[in-house]
């Protein structure tokens, strides 16, 4: 286990009661029922606080996320260089004696499906909210954003005891009782079991590695049955030293259009000098003794989480997926506005580019040859 990954103050309780990323309190360690009158307020909280403040930042029905390419045939045209072969036009090219492709109208419906990481782990939070409310939340952001013109969206929740499938369904209705599922399932009933106590060196060892979290085959689990063309969203903290998961991921990449949300805490990344800290895994129960008034030790604690950090942005890289980081120290709605806008940009870019490269081109109807 690296430094940071994993770790939450042991005995850190706050009697008192948790503020929560959607702006609502509630005690800790508390069951949440699908009923509670709280987790509808949560909901509703939830959805004003994003549409207020994105709704009419982005523009379009998919708001700054891709729909992906559709399968209905539209226009022909001349073929230019980089065009996917497996959309020649072999009707237009024998009748035009000149290569063409046809372009393809965008699916009108979009199916989304988020993978949530509910771990042991994302239930630990420093600043403004635990990590657990901010993957509910974004995970609700994305949602909201793509819950239109009767676009669909599901979810695999991946908690400590394995993975729960929340069917796809269509409308905003749909989406509030995914969010209701989200935050009533994984609830922490009781402690995990004490694994004994270990020293700082283990813990910043790689032999400390999480044993809680199996991210390759949860990600597995969206691949098989296959699934509708869309967008895949895997929302979590990515603080497992194991990169198995680079494979299921970018074979999921290959089909849909993949967003990760990388979800951290400012403690795992710096530690502040309050002396000798006891703290605990929150997957495997596991103890550890950190030493945080050696300066030392602060520095290699803050390079091991560099480098692990710097390990997972490059999987995601490698596995074609677009890269989102929020911190619980910060405004998540503002770097999801952010991404989005920077995405249109991007594809703004790309088609004036591809208009720029196709000079003289005059696009035909397609038509039947008898």
């Amino acid at each position: 286990m690296s430094p940071g990954p994993g770790t939450d103050s042991a005995g850190q309780t706050d009697s008192a009661g948790r503020t929560h990323a959607a702006g609502q309190t509630y005690a800790a360690g508390q069951h949440v029922r699908a009923t509670d009158p709280v987790v509808e307020r949560t909901l509703r909280h939830l959805e004003l606080t994003v549409l207020r403040r994105l709704d009419g930042l982005l523009l379009g029905d998919y708001l700054g996320l891709l729909p992906g390419q559709g399968s209905e045939k539209a226009e022909s045209r001349e073929y230019q260089f980089g065009d996917d072969v497996r959309r020649m036009d072999w009707a237009v090219t024998a009748r035009t004696t000149v290569p063409h492709v046809h372009d393809l109208i965008a699916d009108r419906e979009l199916e989304t499906w988020a993978l949530v990481d509910l771990t042991g782990s994302q239930r630990f939070g420093s600043a403004r909210c635990e990590k657990r409310d901010l993957a509910i939340a974004a995970t609700g952001a994305v949602g909201f954003l793509t819950a239109r013109t009767g676009n669909r969206m599901g979810a695999v929740a991946l908690t400590d005891t394995g993975t729960r499938l929340i069917p796809a369904r269509p409308g905003r209705a749909g989406l509030r009782a995914l969010l209701r599922t989200l935050l009533t399932i994984g609830t922490p009933a009781e402690p995990p079991p004490r694994a004994g106590r270990g020293t700082a060196a283990a813990a910043g060892t790689a032999d400390g590695a999480r044993a809680g979290t199996d991210l390759a085959t949860a990600i597995e689990s969206l691949r098989r049955p296959p699934r509708r063309r869309g967008l895949v969203v895997v929302v979590s903290d990515f603080l497992s030293v194991d990169l198995r998961w680079e494979r299921p991921l970018r074979a999921l990449a290959g089909r849909h259009d993949l967003l990760a949300i990388e979800v951290i805490d400012p403690l795992e990344l710096s530690l502040p000098n309050v002396g000798p800290l006891a703290v605990v895994d929150p997957e495997t129960g596991a103890l550890f003794d950190l030493p945080t008034h050696s300066r030392r030790f602060r520095a290699r604690y803050e390079q091991a989480a560099a480098r692990h950090r710097d390990d997972v942005a490059a999987a995601l890289r490698g596995a074609g997926a677009s890269h989102l980081r929020l911190r619980t120290d910060t405004d998540w709605l503002i770097e999801i506005a952010r991404y989005a806008a920077a995405s249109r940009r991007g594809q703004a870019a790309l088609r004036s580019a591809g208009a720029r490269g196709r000079p003289g081109t005059n696009a035909t109807r397609t038509g039947r040859t008898s």
